[in-house]
């Protein structure tokens, strides 16, 4: 068995397999952290110091993107990003989003329904047909957290710009494995702590030169400002003319362990073309051993969801020391850059023994 390398990376935890849920930090992450807890237990923390670690996070995610740092804006939550959004239509807009997406997507666009929002769920298989003449926008995930499923990307991007309908696409689930283009998307959001890595509470926001005009800053604060630090006593507004308008005050520890993660996923797939694909194609090559090994055709993507009604199946894994989740009845297991063949193995045996 030929070691990826790129494992080094990680501490091997052998089983672990839901990165869906919650990445595996990597060393640059710990390491960062704990010099962090050090230097606040001995009272050299400086507060002006964790602009630096945001500033590498946003470098590190554009360019992972494809983006420019300027076209980023930095946020806690998902769903408070796309509220961004959601506060941002006029009443009456229609949006179209995939049936049963994760509530983060759809739950913002549902809280405006008392001003006319219309939000019409459709199936993921027909998003791209629902979108018409007259639909204001389309959000959805690329990937689908509870099966990963992917969105028929060109496909929607296709019937949204023939219907003049803009189009928001959640990351999360997709950025970390999958090669992707921030700027094919009018606005995306992504939270980091999944396949990217990163301590939970840090997310990001990319908008395009028309929507960074559109999208009304609901949370403005000194991180906003023009002139940050010289901001935070104010008696006028001037927010950054940049996406980061939309930035919400930073919370420390979190991007000081979101920099290096950040900065090593980009480096994987960007700075050499050959490391990239191997990357890419890397746990969904793994999760299509398994699929082969029971006989299902290969998906090429790196969650492998089983129906499970009733939990057998999940319990069989978590018995053989596999650590999965269950979602939307089926058991989700996904493959990430710290997996092995010998989780394969794991999975398999516990499956059909």
């Amino acid at each position: 068995m030929t070691t990826p390398p790129w494992l080094h990376h990680w501490t091997p935890v052998p089983g672990y397999l839901d990165a869906a849920t919650m990445g595996l930090p990597p060393h640059a992450v710990t390491e960062a952290l704990s010099r962090h807890l050090d230097e606040w237990t001995a009272g050299e923390c400086r507060a002006g110091a964790f602009d630096e670690d945001v500033r590498r996070a946003r470098a590190a995610f554009a360019r992972l993107v494809g983006v420019t740092p300027d076209d980023v804006a930095i946020g806690a939550q998902v769903s408070a990003l796309v509220g961004l959004v959601a506060a941002s239509l006029p009443d009456g807009a229609r949006v179209v989003v995939p049936r049963a997406d994760f509530a983060s997507v759809v739950f913002p666009f549902l809280a405006h329904e008392d001003r006319g929002i219309a939000v019409e769920q459709v199936p993921l298989e027909g998003l791209a047909d629902a979108i018409r003449p007259g639909v204001d926008l389309v959000a959805f995930s690329v990937a689908q957290s509870s099966d990963g499923r992917l969105a028929d990307v060109d496909g929607v991007l296709e019937a949204a710009r023939a219907a003049g309908t803009r189009t928001l696409a959640d990351l999360t689930q997709a950025a970390g494995w999958l090669p992707i283009e921030a700027s094919r998307f009018d606005v995306t959001v992504t939270g980091l702590y999944k396949w990217l890595c990163a301590p939970r509470g840090s997310s990001f926001l990319t908008a395009s030169a028309e929507l960074k005009e559109w999208i009304r800053p609901l949370y403005p604060g000194w991180y906003a400002a023009a002139d940050v630090w010289g901001s935070i006593y104010a008696t006028e507004m001037v927010l950054a003319d940049e996406v980061r308008r939309f930035d919400t005050s930073p919370a420390w520890p979190v991007w000081v362990g979101t920099a290096p993660a950040l900065e090593l996923f980009a480096g994987l797939h960007r700075d050499d073309p050959s490391v990239a694909r191997a990357v890419s194609g890397y746990g969904a090559g793994l999760a299509d051993a398994v699929r082969e090994a029971l006989d299902l055709p290969a998906e090429g993507r790196p969650v492998l969801s089983l129906p499970d009604d009733g939990g057998k199946r999940r319990d069989a894994l978590e018995r053989a020391g596999c650590r999965v989740s269950g979602r939307a009845g089926a058991v989700r297991i996904g493959f990430h850059l710290w997996n092995t063949e010998d989780d394969v193995d794991r999975v398999v045996d516990a499956l059909t023994g």
